[in-house]
């Protein structure tokens, strides 16, 4: 078998691509997220790492299943407070581990459908964080900023993701632990409806609103692993009866009407990034409009500033309080204030009703629309979040704490990095029962985004391929997009071609020449090559001096047809020439 050279990271569609190429094997995978593990060992990824030894018996089992399963021979980090049968469940508190005889039923259903759990990730302590910095076993650092925080509570299933040591990876999300670390570390985060999937096997941090989650590199892996877990559980009281949704668009986006407020050392950057996600919002071609965001932030605070916070207590309580001095400090900090006096039964009835009016208001304003929002708003380096580690978490989480509590699900995405190596990300919602809304508005968002990061180029028109013009329709043909309007430096010839249609033709001159109006288009490269092959003479491609004195590919023509064309110079343009521009045809 020929040396093979792995991507930096994995996707279940190159794994099943090479497995029915037979290029690799399940045990060559293992051996190579291995090798992985030991290289990034500083960075605090796993509590139970990759073990030859271990995984083993997963790599031999393959050999009695049909490689037709769809998740066959595919590689998955589990976060350590979901129980993997046979090793240690400790919620990153190791006085708190157990060994369980079972996997937790989503675990059981991709080990059915032929996945390998390669190990148990690091987390924030018991669940309670946003950060990635609140465990025993070591700060979780950034995929690609070591420096930076991870975030949590599911950073280390994040980063194994991100560093190509899992093709898939799960989380579980109270609060936005499933959406935050996608976010910081460009991956795909997705957070189905409560009950969609069961968590019998997680350990609880807020029974009534903890889901599992799942990281990826694009929607589709997250599509096919929830295809999975999906399905109802009788073992499990949260398990509800959501079917697989079917994608569809969204009518509308609503965007927050308030302006958004950004947090941390990056936050200009974060704010600017938001800008021009907007930007590309736009294009989508779906309508959008600006809703009061204020119910939505107001619901958030209830988490954490409301007595609903209690139910983080009444599940740790008791572990706490037998186990004095084991916790981590803040974490403890956190898990007590659900004992506070003010939290008294009257005022949890009072929040229970507050955010039964959210939801409801909720569910009059995203029928069929998605709501979006930056996913995180802002970042903070390892060594800042240390030291002001409470005011970090709740900033961290301005924009993931509603979601459970009103009983919405959600889709985190990267957009374009808000800095070279400072990923950016926004968050899909929907209605739990319009879970297809945020898989079709998070694929149409995520197509667009690769075609404008393709390479391109820009070319200048001057004639039937701008806007309102015939030839419009190859240019959109081609991928390419509008960017604005130009003019040549004032040493072009411009004349009208005794062709039909007719033409104009560019000619560069050694004086006496104008400048000339055109429009500049941005190309991808994969699409110039035919685009410039099919220019009949005496028209072609080359390079267009613009005012500013730069040069771009351009239309031009050669010098001898002038001879019998029409001098257009005069006119500076070729919407001057024609006095009705030609409808594009649509």
């Amino acid at each position: 078998m020929s040396i093979v050279q792995y991507p930096e990271t994995l996707s279940i569609e190159w794994l099943h691509d090479m497995y029915a190429k037979k290029a690799i094997t399940p045990k060559d995978v293992i051996d190579e997220i291995i090798k992985r593990a030991n290289r990034d060992s500083e960075m605090n990824i796993w509590i139970t790492p990759p073990s030859a030894e271990v995984l083993q018996p997963y790599i031999e089992r393959l050999e009695s299943l049909s490689t037709d399963l769809p998740l066959w021979g595919i590689p998955f980090a589990v976060k350590d407070n979901i129980d993997v049968a046979g090793m240690p469940t400790t919620a990153a508190c190791p006085e708190y581990t157990y060994i369980p005889l079972q996997h937790a039923t989503v675990v059981e259903r991709f080990v059915a459908a032929g996945a390998i759990p390669v190990g148990k990730t690091n987390l924030d302590q018991f669940a309670t964080g946003l950060v990635g910095t609140r465990s025993p076993y070591g700060e979780t650092h950034n995929a690609l900023w070591p420096e930076l925080i991870s975030g949590g509570s599911s950073g280390g299933s994040a980063v194994a993701v991100a560093r190509g040591q899992a093709a898939f990876s799960l989380g579980t999300d109270t609060a936005g632990s499933g959406r935050v670390p996608a976010a910081l570390n460009r991956l795909v985060g997705y957070k189905p409806s409560l009950g969609a999937w069961s968590t019998k096997g997680v350990v609880p941090a807020c029974a009534s609103l903890d889901c599992i989650t799942v990281f990826a590199h694009s929607t589709t892996d997250a599509m096919i692993v929830d295809s999975i877990a999906r399905g109802i559980d009788d073992e499990n009281p949260w398990s509800r009866n959501i079917p697989m949704p079917s994608t569809a668009l969204p009518e509308k986006i609503y965007l927050p009407k308030q302006p958004l407020s950004f947090f941390g050392p990056f936050a200009a950057e974060y704010e600017r990034a938001w800008e021009r996600t907007v930007e590309q919002l736009k294009q989508l071609n779906i309508p959008i409009e600006y809703l009061d965001y204020e119910f939505f932030a107001e619901a958030a605070a209830i988490l954490y500033d409301g007595p609903l916070v209690a139910e983080r207590w009444a599940d740790l309580s008791e572990f706490i309080e037998s186990h004095p001095g084991v916790t981590f400090p803040v974490t403890e900090q956190v898990l007590r204030s659900g004992a506070a006096d003010k939290h008294t039964a009257a005022s949890l009835f009072h929040a229970m009703h507050k955010l039964q009016t959210f939801k409801l208001a909720a569910r009059k304003q995203l029928g069929n629309a998605v709501l979006v929002t930056p996913t995180a708003g802002g970042t903070w380096t390892r060594d800042e979040v240390r030291s002001n580690p409470i005011s970090a978490n709740s900033d961290m989480g301005r924009f993931t704490n509603h979601c459970n509590l009103l009983d919405l699900c959600a889709i985190a995405v990267p957009a374009d990095d808000a800095a070279p190596q400072l990923p950016f990300g926004i968050t899909f919602f929907s209605l739990w029962d319009q879970e297809g809304l945020i898989y079709g508005a998070a694929n149409m968002f995520t197509n667009n985004a690769k075609l404008l990061k393709q390479e391109t180029t820009l070319v200048a028109v001057c004639g039937l391929h701008m806007r309102g013009f015939p030839l419009e329709k190859q240019m959109k043909e081609c991928g390419a997009t509008f960017i604005r309007e130009a003019a040549t430096a004032a040493k072009y010839k411009f004349v009208k071609l005794s062709t039909s249609p007719a033409k104009p033709g560019l000619i560069k001159t050694e004086n006496g020449g104008a400048s000339i109006e055109l429009e500049l288009w941005e190309m991808p490269l994969s699409s110039f090559g035919v685009f410039a092959a099919s220019i009949p003479a005496p028209l072609g491609i080359g390079k267009v001096e613009l005012q500013d004195g730069s040069e771009v590919p351009g239309f031009i023509c050669e010098a001898y047809a002038a001879a019998d064309a029409e001098n257009i110079t005069a006119l500076g343009s070729w919407r001057n020439a024609i006095a009705e521009p030609v409808e594009a045809r649509r």
